[in-house]
């Protein structure tokens, strides 16, 4: 990658557009060089002449710039978000941060979230991290502290209240309760 090219990207330069489209290898997505999503990482990125040809390499197009013309499927986009989710729930997450990353706004990414999976972002992130939780509490022997802190919940208090809301236990309630199941 030129100099040129990523200050083209950085300042999302128009008069790029249709020069080259570039693609964010940890995302999936191709944009234009005028896309007003967040910068990439100038090491996860790679170039293309053609839309049809980051297409072909399996990169999806960017839901805010529109690289084909054409919009994504909601299915697809929020397939792609979700994929993101499971990869990374362990970091922290916020609704601004997944919308940027999958180059959309907070409200889009929401609402569309909302009516293809029937749950908010917020609920499915909750979701994945209780999921992870209860498995690693029956398969180890770690502290509850460190449970939340495996799946992105370094607030132990709030861990505990967010694992009995969704589970009905408390963590150690739900590891003596489950791991006696197995025994018998």
């Amino acid at each position: 990658m030129s100099d040129e090219q990523w200050r083209a990207i950085v300042g999302n330069d128009p008069s790029y557009d249709g020069q080259f489209y570039y693609a964010v290898k940890t995302t999936g997505i191709f944009c234009r060089p005028s896309c007003k999503s967040r910068p990439p990482h100038r090491e996860n990125i790679g170039f293309f002449r053609t839309a049809e040809q980051a297409l072909a390499a399996q990169f999806r197009p960017c839901k805010r710039c529109k690289p084909t013309g054409q919009r994504l499927p909601d299915e697809e986009w929020i397939a792609m978000v979700t994929e993101y989710i499971d990869r990374n729930y362990k970091e922290k997450l916020t609704l601004a941060a997944l919308a940027s990353i999958c180059h959309g706004t907070p409200y889009h990414l929401h609402r569309t979230f909302k009516k293809v999976t029937r749950k908010t972002p917020v609920d499915y992130i909750q979701q994945i991290r209780i999921e992870k939780a209860k498995a690693m509490l029956l398969s180890s022997p770690i502290s509850i502290a460190e449970a939340g802190e495996c799946v992105g919940l370094s607030n132990t208090p709030y861990f505990i209240t967010l694992f009995k809301q969704k589970t009905g236990y408390t963590p150690e309630s739900y590891r003596q309760q489950h791991s006696k199941d197995d025994l018998t």
